[in-house]
């Protein structure tokens, strides 16, 4: 059955079904993202290209000094002026020395020109240049433009130093390469430049010397692309792991989303139907099997559900059983009214009178006790508890019904005796207001029922962090039986000689709930003598202490 929108009274529109619930979702994207942070990180393989950089440019300086140590034996020659190497010699040689290093070769003199390059071919009357081209490609370079771009933006959010453009004019001179100046002075120079994107060039500058004579400076070049090779294959390793981590995650994302969204949408359409139906055909599903959270929250749904349909039921019980208790009342007003019209002797008209004015303060009565019974749940769940020292309490109402029985003309005495507990020790947790209600309520009843002249005694004691006070009166006790009834909402039960309508029967039941809203416990019986003879009645309450 459809329910009403509550605002406009309008039929509420049906739930569109989600192919991917909110839930789903949200466990999804968080799983994704974490895998995918961790990927991210796994990719940019900062330490490990730094490793290979010093490792490359390492093996590259090894190769350097060879093949300086290897020009200062064989190209150069001796002259009246000194030492000095030959260009033709020097040239023959270093291109032999690279031939199968995949090295690029220059040699400059001490005064910066260049006197040998592996790359150009000098023939007579001309130059060539050696152009070494990059190995075949199979055309996939999306990965590889992806990768340049993801190691940009990593360094720049890392904020790592950017590497100087490499740019070699036509006519090289050694001043256009900071390593090979310093290497003209003796020393063994290392340089990274960018060679454009994620590519680099690395060089290194070593000097020709013949007896710790400087006569030059050789200075290799290498491209990165055997790092660059290292590199994308490690991570295209990294990234087919990562695929395969990626479908196991969606799969069992998928998995546990299923076993925690899928029980809760049905107990929220269990719970629409519910709310909906007008029967009580419909209930919430078991799933208690589960032994885990989602099972608790059936339980408590279901629980919830029955506890609802008992307030209901008490609910209409209590409006029935309120109906019936203002109807006799009101009955017996409108009779007596109804007599009084017509009748002219004014002895029966008062008479009568004091019918009406007896029911109107019955009425009275029972509509007070009726609105006190019928907010109290609310007002015991929004009332803060305070400490409550009861025996201060019990002698102060005491001393209030022994006034009262003494304007009564019944001198009821009330005694109150303490077994084993020091005055700290009768100080407990609650609402002060309805726990005096309470005792008023008990008070009233052993007094009413008590004879003239008699005793009621209150006694407090403590047994394993629970406050018991005992009231006992001297009356006729309670009915066999009725140990419970009592309890009942509109329950009387009254003495002969007291009036009709003196009590609307609430008062036992509003305090036994306050009781156990509290917490505790109250119970009620015969005080019986060794012969099994009622001596009178006795009310307990136990409650738990601080």
């Amino acid at each position: 059955m459809g329910g009403e929108n509550k605002k406009t009274g309008a039929p509420e529109k049906p739930k569109k079904r989600r192919v991917f619930s909110p839930l789903t979702r949200r466990i999804l994207a968080i799983n994704i993202l974490a895998l995918g942070i961790l990927g991210a990180g796994l990719l940019y393989l900062g330490e490990y290209r730094k490793n290979l950089i010093e490792a490359e440019i390492k093996a590259l300086a090894g190769q350097a000094q060879m093949f300086a140590a290897a020009l200062g034996e064989g190209a150069v020659a001796t002259s009246p002026s000194g030492q000095q190497l030959v260009s033709e010699i020097a040239d023959r040689i270093v291109r032999r020395l690279v031939e199968t290093t995949h090295t690029r070769a220059r040699l400059f003199h001490t005064n910066g020109v260049i006197v040998a390059d592996s790359r150009r071919l000098i023939n007579p009357g001309r130059l060539v240049q050696v152009e070494e081209l990059p190995p075949p490609t199979d055309g996939g370079r999306v990965l590889p433009a992806v990768l340049d771009i993801y190691d940009r933006l990593m360094r720049h959010l890392m904020r790592q130093e950017t590497l100087k453009v490499y740019r070699e004019p036509v006519r090289q001179h050694a001043t256009d390469y900071p390593e090979v100046v310093e290497a003209l002075g003796g020393e063994t120079v290392a340089t990274t430049w960018s060679a454009g994107g994620d590519h680099m060039i690395l060089s290194v500058a070593v000097p020709v010397q013949r007896y710790k004579h400087v006569l030059g400076a050789l200075m290799l070049t290498r491209g990165s692309q055997s790092i660059d090779q290292a590199v994308l294959e490690v991570r295209i390793n990294i990234l087919e792991i990562f695929a395969v981590a990626l479908a196991v995650t969606v799969l069992l994302s998928m998995y546990l989303a299923r076993t925690i969204a899928r029980p809760i949408h049905r107990l929220a359409e269990a719970a629409e139907r519910v709310r909906t139906d007008h029967g009580r055909q419909q209930t919430i599903p078991d799933f208690a099997g589960r032994n885990d959270e989602i099972g608790d929250l059936a339980a408590s749904l279901k629980d919830m559900t029955e506890a609802l349909w008992e307030r209901m039921d008490a609910i209409e019980s209590f409006a029935a059983d309120v109906a019936h208790e203002i109807k006799n009342p009101l009955t017996s007003l409108r009779s007596a009214v109804e007599t009084t019209a017509r009748l002219k002797d004014p002895e029966q008209q008062r008479k009568l009178m004091t019918i009406i004015q007896e029911d109107v303060v019955r009425l009275d009565r029972l509509i007070s006790d009726i609105s006190d019974a019928s907010r109290l749940d609310a007002e015991l769940s929004r009332a803060k508890t305070e400490p409550v020292d009861i025996g201060a309490m019990l002698a102060t109402l005491a001393d209030i019904h022994e006034v009262t029985g003494a304007k009564d003309n019944k001198g009821i005495n009330i005694k109150i005796e303490t077994i084993g507990t020091a005055e700290g020790t009768l100080v407990l947790d609650g609402i002060e207001g309805r726990l005096a209600q309470v005792f008023r309520n008990l008070l009233s009843n052993a007094q009413s029922f008590s004879p003239e002249g008699g005793t009621i005694t209150i006694t407090i004691s403590k047994e394993q962090g629970w406050l018991v006070i005992d009231i006992q009166d001297e009356g006729p006790g309670l009915s066999d039986g009725k140990e419970e009834t009592v309890f009942e909402r509109f329950y009387t039960e009254r003495r002969a000689t007291e009036k009709f309508g003196t009590h609307s029967g609430l008062g036992l039941s509003i305090s036994k709930q306050i009781i156990d809203a509290h917490g505790g416990q109250l119970t009620a019986g015969n005080r019986t003598d060794s012969a099994g003879r009622v001596l009178g009645a006795k009310f307990s309450v136990r409650l738990p202490v601080l």
